[in-house]
């Protein structure tokens, strides 16, 4: 699985630095979006003919990472008496 991560890049010249699909100008955060909304693989696949369905894993994989790599502090809300 780690060798999907090779298929994200992060360069400040493309799209001011955001992690994107290899060779595209297509974020991660662009296909994380259009999965959120509902949107299956095959649907995203043909939108974006030009990259593969390892690349959408990689998308997954890379946020995932992202993921295990923060400390979340919650966010309680103020109290009312």
């Amino acid at each position: 699985m780690k060798n999907l991560l090779h298929k994200i890049i992060i360069d400040p010249k493309i799209m001011v630095g955001k992690p994107i699909i290899k060779g595209t100008r297509i974020t991660v955060q662009q296909i994380l979006g259009l999965l959120a909304q509902g949107n299956t693989t095959d649907q995203i696949l043909s939108e974006y003919p030009h990259i593969e369905k390892e690349d959408i894993y990689a998308c997954l994989l890379f946020a995932q990472q992202a993921l295990d790599n923060s400390a979340f502090q919650p966010i309680l809300a103020p109290q009312t008496t």
